[in-house]
């Protein structure tokens, strides 16, 4: 009985974590880790009284299928400045919620997305994201 419901446990906590996103709140190990997976870096700049902020978090960022994406392919940071988070000072933008893509070395893939980008168009992102990602490790 004790076995069983030890397994009961463990399934449902591994659940719930898969319905969030790992993020992780140190840049410079979460660049180190991207790096170690081979992964490119999602990395959000964010403020919770930001009324996008909390749109793209409740919306886009909760979506099952993004967090998914996510959490399989990509390593995900989130800085906030309202908790005086890192920001590498070439990723600060004055404007909130900013949505960069990043190769492990810090290096911008393209310029950020701004604002609260729906699922449907985040996801199609993702997808873009990792292919240019893939093929330049090919290189």
């Amino acid at each position: 009985m004790f076995k069983t419901l030890m397994y009961v446990m463990l399934v449902w906590a591994t659940s719930l974590m898969a319905n969030e996103i790992q993020w992780q709140k140190d840049f410079k190990t979460a660049m180190k880790n991207a790096a170690n997976e081979k992964k490119p870096v999602l990395f959000v700049f964010s403020r919770h009284s930001c009324k996008y902020c909390v749109i793209l978090e409740e919306t886009t960022l909760s979506n099952a299928d993004v967090i998914e994406k996510l959490n399989k392919e990509f390593v995900s940071v989130v800085s906030y400045t309202d908790e005086n988070d890192y920001t590498p000072k070439e990723l600060w933008r004055p404007g909130t919620p900013t949505i960069w893509f990043l190769y492990p070395d810090g290096e911008p893939m393209y310029q950020p997305l701004m604002g609260a980008v729906d699922e449907v168009n985040f996801l199609k992102a993702l997808d873009i994201v990792k292919k240019d990602f893939d093929e330049k490790l090919k290189k």
